[in-house]
């Protein structure tokens, strides 16, 4: 008894949204014909009649319309295109990273342009750069006068990169955030 329990709750959450044959209750609906035609409006168990015989699924796919519009399909292959279209909309969407750069307070030039030529070539990959300045230890008493570091930084990459978010001090860090420039 639980393991149909466990199924039909599983069954009920997978097509919540979409309701099929006999779990359509309206008295009337508009019914869609398999090759797109309208079919006019008729009951509910009319509808399934016509889609038994074709051997195809009664689908609701406008429950919000008045009267509700039903569809005759092939509810399996309907369910497969609509999860191959979500996958294709995934594969086409830029997950776009943070990447981050440390940067300590005593940091001589040639370091600061390596640095920033790291920074230059994450920035070209189209992801984000997170700039920290970190402070240990007696470093904490001149955080005011260290911050000329990070406008220096974004002055190297200006040519290639906006200042997304501005200097802020986070606990024992300085950070700003960089985005390619368009």
């Amino acid at each position: 008894m639980l393991s149909t329990f466990l199924f039909i709750n599983w069954r009920c959450t997978t097509i919540s949204e979409l309701m099929i044959n006999e779990q359509i209750r309206d008295k009337e609906i508009r019914l869609v014909g398999e090759d797109g035609e309208q079919l006019g409006i008729m009951s509910a168990k009319d509808a399934l009649k016509l889609a038994k015989d074709a051997d195809l699924d009664l689908v609701k796919i406008a429950p919000g319309a008045k009267p509700p519009v039903c569809k005759i399909i092939d509810y399996g292959k309907y369910r497969y295109e609509l999860v191959r279209k979500a996958k294709e909309a995934k594969k086409k969407q830029k997950v776009v990273d943070i990447k981050e750069v440390r940067l300590s307070p005593n940091i001589e030039t040639n370091d600061l342009n390596t640095k920033a030529a790291m920074a230059r070539k994450f920035l070209a990959k189209g992801d984000k750069v997170k700039v920290t300045l970190r402070f240990r230890g007696r470093e904490m008493a001149h955080m005011s006068s260290s911050k000329h570091i990070l406008d220096d930084f974004a002055k190297v990459l200006a040519d290639v990169s906006v200042i997304e978010k501005p200097a802020k001090l986070e606990g024992k860090s300085i950070m700003m955030i960089l985005t390619e420039k368009k």
